[in-house]
């Protein structure tokens, strides 16, 4: 269980969602417009996990060869952690946007649409926006696959999803209920935690991704080890 939210608090690390929370939080009636964001990411989230849940069990691939793939997918799961933390920590990623920068020059960079569409939407709008934009990840595809594993059944595979979402969207539901009991001081915190991010995040998603991966090859090894 533990695992399954590991791989949410992982997820949640979603620039994405960082810069779409932010974006709203500047605009009028941003309760309203993050309420809608919210909705769109939920409904996405929820009703694709739940079928990729269903599929997997539906599948065998959890059950049926579970002693034989299940190692396998932990040490190849395990291997791309461990590289994306290795290229990560590299500065390689650091060293690809700064060249973009430098072939870009002087030239702004062009707003994203679903930016635009935001900053002049309404409730309706974002929830289309976050209906789009919370397609599963790499991560989320880990957590549902862990899900998958548990064999908890229909009814508590559906509260698992849910709560996954509720973590992993955690970016957009704390400033929420933030901005609701402080609306004035909120926009400053959330300017704070972004440059936070800019200095710390690249390290933190290291740290994470090296702990996820570690975890993940031991499981395969013991596994193997003990069939």
């Amino acid at each position: 269980m533990s695992r399954i939210f590991l791989f949410a608090l992982t997820a949640a690390l979603n620039p994405t969602l960082l810069t779409a929370t932010t974006v709203m939080l500047l605009l009028p009636n941003p309760k309203r417009l993050m309420i809608g964001y919210l909705a769109g990411a939920y409904t996405t989230g929820v009703i694709v996990g739940v079928a990729i849940v269903e599929w997997l069990h539906g599948s065998g691939a959890v059950t049926t060869t579970k002693k034989t793939v299940s190692p396998g997918i932990d040490l190849a799961l395990g291997a791309i952690a461990l590289i994306a933390a290795f290229v990560i920590r590299s500065g390689r990623v650091a060293r690809a946007k700064e060249t973009r920068r430098e072939k870009r020059g002087d030239t702004p960079k062009k707003q994203p649409r679903w930016q635009e569409a935001m900053s002049h939407g309404t409730p309706r709008t974002t929830y289309l926006i976050g209906l789009l934009l919370s397609f599963p990840g790499a991560s989320y595809l880990a957590s549902l696959t862990e899900i998958s594993r548990q064999n908890f059944g229909t009814a508590v595979d559906v509260l698992v999803i849910i709560a996954v979402n509720v973590v992993m969207l955690v970016l957009l539901e704390v400033p929420l209920i933030a901005f609701a009991v402080a609306p004035e001081r909120t926009p400053v915190a959330i300017d704070r935690f972004k440059g936070w991010i800019a200095r710390h995040g690249a390290r933190a998603l290291t740290i994470a991704l090296a702990v996820i991966g570690l975890a993940l090859i031991l499981r395969g090894v013991l596994s193997i080890a003990t069939s």
